[in-house]
């Protein structure tokens, strides 16, 4: 049995709050667990400490048996120190969008045919006087 530690979603309609779950990996994500080890509330500000609650000693329990906490637990057990912190590499985070590039382009472009005119003008007025 895979198990995995996963939030399973309760609350009401825009109004989410997560139960921290241990969880076979193959039931649905609101449904059956094996045990609730801790509470997220993400209404609560980062700063809050009701935001995260864990009983640490029994997610430790659970690492040690073999449960993979998902991406976004993991996150919260990296944050306590549980875990070490796992390096993430998104190249394309950074990266502008694809009309973005276009509109760059197209501005220096743009910039790039008014820069010789610009440059000429000042050249004339010098020669003029």
């Amino acid at each position: 049995m895979a198990v995995k530690i996963r939030l399973a979603r309760g609350g009401a309609k825009k109004r989410p709050h997560y139960s921290i779950v241990a969880a076979d990996s193959r039931m649905a994500r609101d449904g059956r667990f094996l045990e609730k080890l801790g509470t997220f509330n993400p209404l609560l500000p980062k700063d809050s400490e009701d935001r995260v609650k864990m009983d640490m000693e029994r997610v430790q329990h659970w690492l040690g048996q073999g449960a993979q906490p998902t991406d976004r637990v993991a996150r919260f057990l990296e944050a306590a120190g549980v875990l070490t912190k796992k390096t993430r590499n998104n190249p394309q985070k950074g990266a502008p969008g694809k009309k973005a590039q276009e509109r760059a382009e197209a501005r220096a472009g743009k910039a790039a045919a008014e820069a010789p005119e610009a440059a000429a003008e000042p050249a004339a007025e010098a020669a003029a006087e």
